[in-house]
């Protein structure tokens, strides 16, 4: 009880509160031989992590003296329906932020050659929420960076809202002013709508989303992804989901403001977690080639100019 008294008298006293464990200014940028202290960071074991290798190298790189080399290989067998190829990197459980707090993220990513370029499942980055044991459900990713066809886009999950409109399946619905493309899955209660894309995508690229919602808007900056083939992509992103309607995505690449995304961001089933975490790496549905994806300079913080010049934030 005494000791209490103290903490609380000292926060009075001084007016700050002490710093949590999310608030820590994160930085990695793979220049030793394992991964710096400073950045929080782990490559996770397990089955599907199998079939992913980590390299510390100094060959490519996009800042100081070396970085990240991820690459998946085939491993998958063909009786495992599901299977997925991962070489993913998380932020260590401890650090991880809340689920109703923003944060600032940064990475760099270069794509190794060859680009994949059939229609397939990739992703380069993903943020979830944390799935407490027992719950029930699958929940996809609250944001994603992904490609297909050899093109790079962005997608925004949160549970399932009746569209405005609905075409047919497989074809790609043409949205008015206001309305997002959606993929409605109700028997799942999740719903993945379309927010960027990069300057090769077409409309026919994107015939999953066959609906339209208004549960997020989507303020377009007139800057497109950039192309994976155009070497390394700086991107800061800052996450607060908000499956309420209450969810800000701010997405940034190369220095430029692609998007800013307000609205129903996130999942609030029964079962799921108090934080939200990251991942990063090369993941994918089974494939029967390599793919190798190249990482510099993460960061992660509470405040913007941590991981953007501040003359570039849209807010501190």
């Amino acid at each position: 009880m005494f000791r209490t008294a103290l903490i609380v008298a000292s926060f009075f006293i001084t007016g700050v509160a002490a710093a949590q464990p999310w608030e820590t200014k994160l930085f990695d940028g793979f220049d030793g031989q394992d991964f710096s202290p400073d950045g929080g960071l782990y490559y996770r074991e397990n089955f599907e992590q199998s079939a992913g290798t980590v390299e510390f190298q100094s060959s490519v790189k996009r800042n100081g003296n070396g970085g990240l080399k991820l690459s998946v290989v085939p491993t998958c067998p063909d009786s495992l329906d599901g299977c997925s190829e991962r070489a993913e990197i998380w932020e260590k459980t401890a650090l991880r932020v809340p689920y109703d707090q923003g944060v600032w993220y940064g990475f760099s990513v270069k794509f190794a050659d060859p680009v994949p370029s059939g229609d397939h499942r990739y992703l380069v980055a993903q943020w979830k929420r944390e799935i407490d044991p027992g719950a029930e459900g699958d929940f996809s990713p609250f944001l994603a960076l992904r490609m297909n066809f050899g093109k790079l886009f962005a997608t925004v999950e949160t549970n399932y809202i009746a569209p405005v409109s609905t075409g047919p399946d497989g074809v790609a619905a043409a949205c008015g002013p206001g309305e997002v493309p959606v993929w409605g899955r109700p028997s799942v209660n999740q719903m993945r709508m379309l927010v960027a894309a990069d300057p090769a995508w077409k409309a026919d690229d994107g015939n999953l989303f066959n609906a339209c919602t208004d549960a997020i808007t989507v303020t377009n900056h007139g800057n497109p992804l950039p192309d994976p083939k155009s070497g390394w992509i700086d991107f800061a992103i800052y996450t607060k989901p908000g499956a309420d309607g209450t969810g800000h995505i701010e997405l940034f690449a190369n220095g430029k403001p692609i998007i800013a995304v307000k609205g129903h961001i996130g999942h609030a089933d029964k079962g799921l977690g108090h934080n939200q975490y990251f991942k990063f790496g090369p993941y994918r549905a089974a494939d029967v080639t390599d793919w190798t994806l190249y990482y510099d300079d993460f960061r992660r913080s509470p405040r913007c100019a941590d991981v953007l010049p501040q003359e570039a934030c849209p807010f501190p």
